[in-house]
């Protein structure tokens, strides 16, 4: 495909990977909504909570370990190529996904889904920052921006319309559909480019990387669900993944192809860029997952219901991401990313502060999703653009992956700490109330609020639904409230690290500057 035949198309293969990466982003808020339902014995697979993290996680850490090498893939091979190689196992790990058998099923497929989609993922960035020319990046990045953050939104309400008439499998089966018809476009109208000079394979980091956020994320995961942080059995994964995790940290920064390059890390605007982002969605992620049983299991509200609460967030996503580049232009990447870390830091802190509970009205939840999603939105488009045009443009796939890794990460690990300190704080304020409950019942309604609410459907135990439920919503408080403060760690993070205008712009604009008098010549 030549230059000017490429310049022309522009907007439509925007479009076109835009469309591509739906279903990437999509797919874990559309579980959000489908937790409940999964860990229904009858209607689902009965999971536990600490399975319906592992259902989350094991997609996020294979997404987040193989980035970074499906970065360099693409360089390497070209990233059309890779791009329809990815979207293809989606869907064979969508249709696994969408007929598994028991929770354990479920979490292998969604492990090959993750595989996928770090295939998919740094393509669409590397391609977009391949075709559109420097004065005209911004732009493209901020609408790819909003459509992950659009995607994100309409998830939940996507979710909710299936489980409102089909079986908990069609929130991954509906992946199919979208995937064939957006390979047939990336087909007919996306370009292949690579490096020319591309990196090389490192195996070891990846086997590295995986094995120490899996142990990592176990020993967390096991902290929430024993409801102990001292126990062996919990310090122990902790200890050798976080000793895992220093090993490939090491070896990165000794090796001439590394699988994520940490010396990246030594340019501030890079550095506080990808700070920004893994802090937001670390912050959020784990809001996302349990604002799902709060509205569904406490407040009794449908699937759909559910999803549809979401939907300011969506608007928000909508009304801001697009006009984050024409903010940056007027106050520069470090206002704009600290103001959008403080609204998350807002949202998440609403929680503790109006003390939203049982009997809170919905539309004050809407209005925090909305200042969630209006602060994510403008946070996002300037860090991603920080981090790409920190790199030459043949580093396109490297870039794309880093920022992405950090992203899945971020959610893995906020998943994973947040759900388990709720977990922890749950067990711990229910616990005087499950005296006359039998053992084998206690351990359901200690597991989640799901079960608690089974254990008293089926024992008859009404007078269990109402502590339940203060125990969760208390719960859910406290660990909004840790959530904010991290995100308010994030807005330090930009204020302190991240260049101000002047530093961090000159660059930026003078290569902008050159592009448009090129394509004046």
């Amino acid at each position: 495909m030549n230059p000017e035949t490429i310049r022309r198309r522009r907007w439509y293969i925007l479009g076109v990977l835009n469309f591509s990466l739906l279903v990437v982003v999509l797919d874990n808020t559309i579980l959000n909504v489908a937790l409940k339902t999964i860990a229904d014995p009858e209607q689902g697979l009965g999971a536990t909570q600490s399975q319906l993290e592992w259902a989350i996680n094991s997609y996020t850490l294979v997404f987040a370990g193989l980035l970074f090498t499906f970065g360099v893939v693409g360089d390497r091979l070209g990233r059309k190529r890779v791009l329809v190689a990815g979207m293809a196992v989606f869907a064979v790990a969508s249709l696994l996904s969408s007929y598994a058998q028991s929770p354990g099923q479920l979490i292998a497929a969604r492990a090959l889904m993750g595989l996928g989609g770090a295939a998919i993922m740094p393509q669409t960035l590397s391609i977009i920052t391949n075709v559109f020319e420097p004065h005209e990046r911004a732009r493209a990045i901020g609408i790819w921006s909003g459509a992950v953050g659009v995607a994100i939104a309409i998830g939940p309400i996507t979710g909710g319309l299936l489980l409102e008439y089909f079986w908990w499998g069609s929130v991954f089966l509906i992946n199919v559909p979208v995937i064939v018809t957006g390979a047939v476009l990336i087909a007919l109208l996306v370009p292949d480019s690579r490096n020319p000079d591309p990196g090389g394979l490192d195996p070891a980091g990846v086997v590295l990387s995986i094995i120490g956020l899996v142990t990592l994320s176990y020993g967390i995961i096991q902290g929430g669900e024993r409801g102990s942080w001292l126990e062996p059995g919990v310090l122990g994964p902790i200890a050798a993944g976080l000793a895992v995790l220093a090993a490939f940290v090491w070896n990165e920064a000794r090796i001439d192809h590394p699988a994520f390059d940490v010396r990246l890390f030594r340019d501030p605007r890079l550095s506080a860029a990808v700070a920004a982002i893994a802090l937001t969605f670390f912050a959020s992620s784990g809001m996302f997952f349990f604002t799902g049983f709060y509205l569904q299991s406490v407040r009794g509200l449908s699937a759909l219901q559910s999803g549809a609460m979401l939907l300011p967030f969506a608007a928000a996503q909508l009304m801001f991401s697009t006009r984050s580049p024409a903010l940056v232009r007027r106050f520069g990447a470090k206002a704009v990313c600290t103001i959008g870390l403080v609204l998350v830091a807002a949202a998440l802190g609403a929680y503790p502060v109006l003390g939203i509970g049982t009997g809170t009205p919905l539309w004050v939840v809407g209005a925090a999703f909305f200042l969630q999603g209006a602060g994510m939105a403008v946070i996002m488009a300037p860090a991603t653009e920080s981090v790409m045009s920190a790199l030459p443009r043949e580093k396109a796939g490297a870039g794309s992956a880093l920022q992405n890794t950090a992203r899945q990460v971020a959610v893995a690990m906020g998943v994973a700490l947040l759900g388990s300190v709720l977990a922890s704080l749950y067990r711990g304020r229910l616990a005087e109330h499950l005296a006359a409950i039998p053992a084998g019942a206690r351990t359901a309604a200690n597991e989640s609020i799901e079960g608690a609410h089974a254990v008293a459907e089926r024992l008859g135990a009404a007078g269990l639904v109402g502590p339940a439920d203060t125990a969760f919503v208390e719960a859910m408080r406290i660990t909004a409230g840790g959530a904010a403060a991290i995100a308010l760690l994030g807005a330090l993070v930009v204020l302190k690290w991240m260049p101000g205008r002047a530093a961090g712009d000159a660059p930026r604009r003078q290569e902008e500057k050159g592009a448009r008098d090129r394509a004046q010549v």
